[in-house]
């Protein structure tokens, strides 16, 4: 007996197209060196928005000995809280993942700024993010 057709063919794996951007930490704007400290991704077929962030407190501090370290934490707690919707987002919880993603990503001369928007496929929004955040961040 021989085995059936559709147990020859490999399974088909669905991909999803995503954005992704690297947030910075940039502690003086007029020097322009800045430490990775997250990674935003959205996916819009699935309408995944997320954000993985570590601050290296050292690694900002040797950039800026009197960098304002709770500063960024709060911002990049304030990025994750947009990304998740909900009302720690404030008035941002009411646009969609791809607005928030558009918001988020907009360029800014802050000392928490967004990366260039990049695209990718995937099969699963939230591997590929720590497969990014581990690549690009730690």
């Amino acid at each position: 007996m021989t085995e059936p057709l559709s147990a020859a063919l490999p399974a088909v794996v669905e991909l999803y197209d995503y954005e992704y951007a690297v947030i910075r930490a940039v502690p003086r704007v007029e020097r322009g060196e800045c430490v990775n400290v997250g990674v935003l991704l959205y996916c819009r077929q699935s309408a995944h928005l997320a954000a993985r962030t570590h601050l290296d407190q050292a690694r900002l501090l040797a950039l800026d000995p009197v960098a304002d370290v709770q500063g960024v934490r709060r911002a990049l707690q304030g990025i994750e809280a947009v990304c998740l919707g909900g009302p720690h987002a404030g008035p941002a919880a009411a646009d969609s993942p791809g607005q928030r993603f558009r918001w988020l990503t907009a360029p800014r001369s802050a000392i928490i700024q967004p990366g260039p928007v990049h695209t990718g496929l995937t099969a699963d929004p939230d591997t590929e993010l720590r497969r990014l955040f581990d690549q690009l961040v730690l």
